[in-house]
C-alpha cells in the first residue's frame, strides 16, 4: 500500500484528509516507487491477455492510410497536413495547384527519435516567403516557435519561448508576426506561470528579447489574449479570455501610426466571435441574447448597441460554427448533434443549404473573404475525414484527395435515439455496430461521454472503434448536458451547481442501453477523457452496478484542489472554486471522485490512464485516485493505473503511442466486458 500522511485541509468548517498529498509532487522517492510499482502492474495485467497483440496489429493495419488537414491558400500556393499513414507526426505540405506535385515544407518526423515532437501551429507570411510554426515536446502544452525561409529553406536562428494557445498572424508585408506570451516560468512562482499574458511583435531575424509589446493588462493578470490581424490588413484583432469561461471580450488595435488598443467589447457578457471586416464594419458571431447564436455587425465608427445590426438571426438550431469566406457567411448548424452547412449572402438572405455525403460532422473549413472556394473536412462514424472543395461560383462540393481505409461502411449502421435522463431532458445517443448483429444482454458495448465546456460531440471516424464493432461490440455515444449541441443554456445545465445533471444523463444513457436489449451492466463499460475522465469516475463512485468496466482517462479527480495545478484555474468558470465559495465546496465535495471512494464498495474494472508529461490535467489526478481506491477496495477486480512516457493531454500523441494505447484499451475491455 502507498504511504500515507496525516494532510488535513479545513473547507468552510468541513475537516478534508489527504493523504496522498506527497503524490503531487513527481520528485518525492515514493511518488516514483508508487510510479514504478503501478506501471509494472498494469503492464503484468494487460501483457497477459491474449487478444492484445492481436488487436495492436489490427489497428495498425487500419491505421495505415493517408490522412489530409484541410488546405489554406496563400500567395495562390496551398497547404496542408498530411500523415501517409503510419507516420508519428503528419508532414506540411505546399501544392502549386491542387491536383500537382506536393513538396515537403516541414517533416517533425526529422526532429526527434521517437516521434515526440509535433508540430501545433504553421502560419505562412502573406507573400509566401516565411513559415512561422510552432512544436511542442512529449505532449506539452508550452511551444517553441520558430521561423523557415521557404525560398533559400534557411531556419532562423531565432526561438521563441514561454508561448502556448497562441497564434502566428503575420503582417501584410512580412516583416514579422503577432503572437502572445507567458512570463519566464523562472520568473515568477509556481501558481504565476498561467497569468500575465502579453501580446508581442516579433521581426524576422531579430531575438526575442527584441520583441516588441504590444498589449498587456497588469491590472487584470488572469486574462489571457490571441492576436489575429484582419484580412485586409488594417486591424489587430485582440481577443481576451478569461480561462474557459463561455463569455470573452473583443479589443482592436488599427494598424498604421502606432494607434491605442480600443476595447470595443469590454464586459464579458457573451461570447463574441470575430468573422472579419469591411472597412469599419466588423462581423460577429454572438450568443448575446441568442442562446443558440446569431451574426451581428458592429461599426466601430458608432459602436454603440443602439446601432448594432444582427445579419442572421438566431433559430432553434445553434450554430456550432460561422466563416466569412468568398464574401459570404458559411454557417454550420447543430442538428440533433449533427451539422448541416448553410451559405447566405452578405445581408444575411439564405443562398442554399450543401448537401453533406452523409448524417456527420464539419471537422474544420478553411477560406478567406476574397476568394471564390473554401475547403472542408467532414467524418461521420463509418466516414473517414476526408476533405472537400466548395466553389462558390459554381455552389459544387467535390473530394480533394479520396479516402482508402480497408473496410466496408456498407457492413456497419449507425442509428440516433432519444432517451429521458432522471428529470425527463431529451438527450441523443448515437449507436454504431455491425448490421444484423444480435443483440443480447451479452453484446459488450462502450458508451462515452464527456458534457462540459460547451464542447459538442457529434459523429467521428475512429479506426479504434472500427476494430472495436469488427470484434461485435456495439459503440455508442451519448451528447450530454454541459456541451453545446443544443446551445448556451445546454452548456449551462451542466455546469457549476449543475454538474450532477451530466452525471444523471450518463446514468441515463447506460439504464438506455440495457432497457433497449443492447446489452447488461455486467458487459457495459464507459470511457471518457480529461473533463470525461471526471464523468466516469464520478459514475463508477455514484452507480457501480450500472457499468461492467471503466477506462479513464487523463481525468480531473480531486475538484478541492485542480485548480491549483498547471492550467487549472482557467477551469474556475465551469467547476467552481471550494477553497473561496462555500456553496461551490458543498456541491463539489458531493461529487469529487477523489473524495467519494468508499469501502466495502464492489467498483468495476477500471483503467485508469495518464502520461507523465501532461501539464494540462497533471498525472496527480490519477495517482491520487489510484492511491484512494487500493485503500478503500477489497474486492477481486482488476483496478489498474497505466502511466504513458513521453506524453501530455493526448495532443501531439505520435501514432505509435496512439496504436499501443487503444490496444491496451481494447485488450482491457476484451479482458473484461467480452
Amino acid at each position: 500500500m502507498p504511504r500515507k500522511d496525516p494532510v488535513v485541509d479545513a473547507f468552510h468548517g468541513t475537516m478534508v484528509r489527504d493523504p496522498y498529498r506527497y503524490l503531487e509532487n513527481e520528485h518525492d522517492p515514493d511518488t516514483l516507487n508508487f510510479v514504478t510499482r503501478q506501471a509494472a502492474r498494469a503492464e503484468a495485467f494487460l501483457s497477459a491477455i491474449p487478444s492484445r497483440e492481436e488487436i495492436k496489429k489490427r489497428l495498425a493495419a487500419l491505421w495505415d492510410y493517408p490522412k489530409y488537414g484541410a488546405p489554406r491558400k496563400t500567395a495562390d500556393k496551398y497547404y496542408y497536413q498530411k500523415n501517409d499513414g503510419l507516420q508519428n507526426q503528419a508532414v506540411f505540405y505546399r501544392l502549386d495547384r491542387l491536383g500537382g506535385a506536393p513538396e515537403v515544407i516541414l517533416d517533425p518526423n526529422t526532429l526527434s527519435s521517437d516521434g515526440t515532437v509535433a508540430l501545433t501551429t504553421t502560419s505562412v507570411s502573406r507573400d509566401g516567403k516565411y513559415l512561422a510554426y510552432a512544436c511542442s515536446a512529449s505532449g506539452s502544452d508550452w511551444q517553441e516557435v520558430r521561423i523557415k525561409d521557404l525560398e533559400s529553406g534557411l531556419i532562423y536562428p531565432e526561438v521563441l519561448r514561454h508561448v502556448k494557445y497562441t497564434g502566428l498572424s503575420w503582417l501584410p508585408d512580412s516583416s514579422g508576426f503577432y503572437y502572445s506570451r507567458f512570463p519566464d516560468p523562472a520568473t515568477v512562482p509556481p501558481e504565476e506561470q498561467s497569468y500575465h499574458s502579453k501580446i508581442y511583435f516579433h521581426r524576422v531575424g531579430t531575438e526575442q528579447d527584441s520583441d516588441e509589446l504590444i498589449y498587456e493588462r497588469p491590472d487584470a493578470k488572469e486574462l489571457g489574449f490571441a492576436a489575429q490581424v484582419s484580412e485586409d490588413g488594417a486591424y489587430l484583432y485582440i481577443y481576451v479570455w478569461h480561462g474557459t469561461d463561455p463569455e470573452n471580450r473583443f479589443y482592436y488595435q488599427k494598424l498604421d501610426n502606432n494607434n491605442e488598443v480600443v476595447r470595443l467589447l469590454d464586459e464579458a457578457d457573451a461570447s463574441y466571435e470575430v468573422l472579419g471586416n469591411e472597412g469599419s464594419v466588423f462581423y460577429f458571431l454572438t450568443n448575446l441574447d441568442a442562446p443558440h447564436s446569431r451574426v451581428i455587425s458592429i461599426d466601430i465608427f458608432r459602436p454603440d448597441r443602439a446601432y448594432w445590426r444582427e445579419i442572421i438571426a438566431a433559430t432553434e438550431r445553434t450554430i456550432a460554427d460561422a466563416q466569412f469566406y468568398g464574401h459570404k457567411f458559411v454557417l454550420t448548424y447543430l442538428t440533433h448533434a449533427h451539422h448541416q452547412v448553410e451559405i447566405h449572402r452578405q445581408n444575411g438572405e439564405h443562398e442554399m443549404t450543401m448537401e453533406l455525403p452523409s448524417l456527420g460532422s464539419v471537422v474544420n473549413t478553411t477560406g478567406q473573404i476574397e476568394d471564390n472556394e473554401m475547403f472542408l473536412s467532414f467524418t461521420s462514424f463509418l466516414f473517414p475525414t476526408t476533405v472537400y472543395r466548395y466553389d462558390f461560383t459554381t455552389n459544387s462540393l467535390s473530394p480533394v484527395w479520396e479516402n482508402t481505409v480497408q473496410f466496408d461502411p456498407s457492413d456497419y449502421e449507425t442509428k440516433q435515439e432519444f432517451y429521458s435522463s432522471q428529470d425527463g431532458t431529451r438527450i441523443p445517443l448515437f449507436i454504431t455496430h455491425k448490421k444484423g448483429l444480435a443483440l443480447s444482454p451479452q453484446t459488450p458495448t462502450l458508451l462515452y461521454g464527456y458534457g462540459g465546456f460547451n464542447v459538442n460531440l457529434t459523429p467521428f471516424f475512429s479506426v479504434d472503434n472500427l476494430v472495436w464493432m469488427e470484434r461485435g461490440g456495439v459503440y455508442a455515444l451519448a451528447c450530454l448536458r454541459g456541451g453545446g449541441e443544443y446551445g448556451e443554456e445546454w452548456h449551462r445545465a451542466g455546469m457549476l451547481s449543475q454538474k450532477q445533471n451530466v452525471f444523471d444523463d450518463f446514468h441515463a444513457a447506460a439504464k438506455h442501453l440495457v432497457s433497449a436489449g443492447y446489452t447488461s451492466p455486467k458487459h457495459l463499460a464507459i470511457m471518457g477523457g480529461s473533463n470525461g475522465g471526471l464523468l466516469v469516475a464520478a459514475c463508477m463512485l455514484q452507480r457501480p452496478e450500472l457499468y461492467g468496466a471503466v477506462v479513464c482517462q487523463v481525468p480531473v479527480i480531486d475538484m478541492l484542489r485542480y485548480h491549483k495545478f498547471t492550467v487549472g484555474r482557467y477551469w474556475v468558470g465551469e467547476y467552481g472554486n471550494a477553497e473561496t465559495n462555500e456553496e461551490h465546496f458543498k456541491f463539489m465535495y458531493a461529487y469529487s471522485p477523489l473524495h467519494n471512494v468508499k469501502a466495502g464498495v464492489d467498483y468495476p474494472p477500471t483503467l485508469i490512464m495518464t502520461a507523465d508529461t501532461d501539464d494540462r490535467v497533471v498525472p496527480a489526478h490519477a495517482f491520487k485516485f489510484m492511491a484512494t481506491l487500493e485503500e478503500h477496495y477489497s474486492g477481486q477486480n482488476p483496478l489498474l493505473l497505466r502511466i504513458e512516457i513521453k506524453a501530455g493531454h493526448g495532443s501531439g500523441k505520435p501514432t505509435a503511442k496512439l496504436i499501443a494505447e487503444d490496444a491496451d484499451i481494447y485488450a482491457f475491455l476484451t479482458a473484461t466486458i467480452c
